[in-house]
């Protein structure tokens, strides 16, 4: 594996991905560093759904959300680094843990996922993550995040 850092644009995140608007939840995936670590980016607009009823007049993203894009940002580290690419890749939560929201999130926000492996290897079908979702380098959200990767899919 090469040294030089990877990166994701939206087209190849949907080839990696299978989620699609409304809950496709992360821009682009920069400083991709094998399985190691990632930064994900996500532009926060107001024409995006759960800001209709969270909350009408003062629309702040839904912290689940948060959490969704730091995962799918850990997803699509995974599919890079390991050439998951036009697979159908399914990736299932299995836990959350130590979450904690320190800052809104509002339309306007450019929200940055930093995610970083605590657990798993390529080949390996359950992953364990740390993500820190910030806000022009203040802390929104913070939590760990197991998956089981699921490689025996069709495609």
């Amino acid at each position: 594996m090469s040294s030089e850092l990877q990166s994701a644009d939206i087209q190849l995140i949907q080839r990696i991905l299978p989620h699609r608007y409304p809950f496709l939840l992360v821009d682009k995936v920069v400083d991709i560093d094998g399985t190691r670590s990632a930064r994900g980016i996500k532009n926060v607009t107001m024409n995006e759904p759960h800001f209709q009823g969270h909350f009408p007049g003062t629309p702040i993203m839904p912290g689940v959300t948060i959490v969704e894009a730091m995962a799918q940002t850990s997803g699509v580290m995974l599919g890079v680094a390991m050439d998951i690419i036009d697979r159908d890749l399914l990736i299932y939560f299995m836990s959350i843990d130590k979450c904690k929201f320190r800052r809104k999130v509002i339309p306007g926000d450019v929200m940055e996922m930093n995610v970083t492996t605590l657990r798993g290897k390529p080949g390996g079908k359950v992953w364990k993550f740390s993500g820190r979702a910030e806000v022009e380098g203040e802390l929104a959200a913070e939590a760990e995040f197991s998956a089981y990767v699921d490689l025996d899919v069709q495609g």
